[in-house]
């Protein structure tokens, strides 16, 4: 059987920095209030489309496993803010990294879709389809928020991430994995006014809508992560004292601690970078990844586990046994354009937008 070693990886996220004070300056809240309740100190905000970050993080990946576009055979992009959805977003970076031969698939499995692209993409290397496979996660998430909602408008920003998979014989890479979705709690968390079942002859279809119940979330997310670990724990006859360190979705501080201790892990084997990012859906996985590795957090032959949950509510977890490889083979020059504005005057259009529908509301 082949196996799918991780080859490259490489992250992107913005240069506007969004903090909890700036949030202050026009909703009620502080940095006390959020960082108390979420870790959560500041964001990234998007100033160019999705795909942008998407080809940064991409090339960058391709750089570090020193990889001709032209090799890929598949490209899974996870995402549920994608350009657009005719063409499908992986066709457009298929096309700006001239990958000519890569089939392109979006996935929308919201912030669980890098570690569900990242489960689809070994098993097709496991059965021979595939042998090269470029997997990204992010999110353009900022552009659909609603920021007249303190509950919601806190815990999310922008960034992107991808790693490189490449067939080998070696044991290594994905060894593990399980996904699963419960659906009954699907309304759990909700992007409303965004889709086909939503009119799109109302005028309240220009403005999207968010259902957050954190309690239900919280609950849901941590007993089905921490099952799903043991369970992939259990398939490779691993124990929590084998799992050198465990880079989880970054939603909350308070869920990440939570989930340290269902599993049985020291917080200090749990990488965390959620202050920084907030929740950046499918982008947390990768970007985490990537800065674990920037860090020297992972060495060759360690396992690393991860676990996340999304809408859906989807969730997963992986248990990776890294490769040989810890450090790039070449370094991209893949930079996004040039941002002349601040966080808080890309978001002005809509935050005015969505305060004025708040007071006609």
């Amino acid at each position: 059987m082949h196996h799918a070693d991780i080859t490259g990886w490489g992250k992107c996220v913005p240069p506007a920095v969004l903090t909890n004070d700036d949030l202050a300056t026009f909703m009620e809240t502080s940095d006390e209030w959020i960082t108390s309740r979420t870790g959560i100190k500041e964001r990234r905000i998007c100033h160019t489309n999705f795909s942008d970050m998407a080809l940064v993080a991409a090339r960058r990946a391709l750089a570090a496993a020193d990889l001709d576009p032209m090799e890929l055979d598949l490209i899974l992009l996870g995402s549920l803010t994608n350009d657009s959805l005719c063409p499908n977003t992986a066709s457009l970076i298929a096309d700006a990294l001239g990958a000519r031969n890569a089939a392109a698939l979006d996935i929308n499995s919201a912030c669980t879709g890098f570690l569900y692209g990242l489960h689809i993409g070994t098993n097709l290397i496991r059965t021979g389809a595939h042998k090269k496979v470029l997997v990204i996660g992010g999110e353009f998430i900022s552009h659909y928020m609603n920021w007249s909602r303190r509950d919601v408008a806190v815990l999310f920003g922008d960034a992107c991430g991808a790693v490189v998979l490449e067939a080998t014989d070696k044991p290594v890479g994905l060894i593990s994995a399980k996904i699963g979705c419960e659906a009954d709690a699907k309304y759990a968390i909700q992007i409303t006014n965004l889709g086909s079942a939503y009119s799109r002859l109302s005028e309240e279809f220009l403005y999207v809508g968010w259902n957050f119940e954190g309690q239900e979330v919280f609950k849901r997310a941590v007993k089905s992560m921490a099952q799903a670990c043991a369970d992939v724990l259990e398939e490779a006859g691993l124990s929590v004292d084998d799992v050198n360190l465990v880079v989880p979705h970054q939603a909350n501080k308070r869920i990440l601690d939570a989930l340290a201790k269902r599993v049985g892990i020291n917080e200090e084997r749990v990488f965390v970078n959620v202050h920084k990012y907030g929740n950046t859906s499918a982008g947390t996985i990768p970007v985490a990844l990537a800065e674990a590795l920037e860090e020297g957090r992972i060495k060759p032959g360690d396992y690393v586990l991860s676990a996340t949950f999304g809408a859906g509510l989807t969730w997963g977890a992986a248990l990776i046994r890294w490769g040989d490889r810890v450090t790039p083979l070449q370094i991209s020059d893949a930079e996004l354009p040039p941002c002349e504005k601040t966080a808080l005057e890309i978001l002005e259009p809509h935050i005015k937008r969505y305060a004025a529908h708040a007071e006609s509301s």
